[in-house]
């Protein structure tokens, strides 16, 4: 019954088709500069990609890429440090 999750996420794999270092590439098309981390989270029951970018400027940025078709949802800037 649990052979299609991921030890310790109880999300099924199938709905993952964009990798990781797929997001971040996609992200940095959006926000160049450098990524600092990244974070997987379920939205509204959709499977997102945190993606956050420190810029050149020395601002952090946060893009959120669905994990399934990579298509962004929201770019947002990050205004405290938490």
């Amino acid at each position: 019954m649990y052979e299609n999750y991921y030890q310790g996420n109880p999300t099924p794999m199938y709905r993952q088709r964009v990798t990781m270092q797929q997001a971040q590439e996609i992200a940095l098309k959006r926000v160049p500069g450098t990524v600092i981390h990244v974070d997987m989270d379920l939205e509204n029951g959709v499977l997102v990609y945190e993606v956050f970018i420190l810029t050149a400027d020395n601002r952090i940025f946060e893009v959120e890429i669905v994990a399934r078709s990579g298509r962004i949802l929201k770019v947002e800037q990050e205004n405290d440090l938490d």
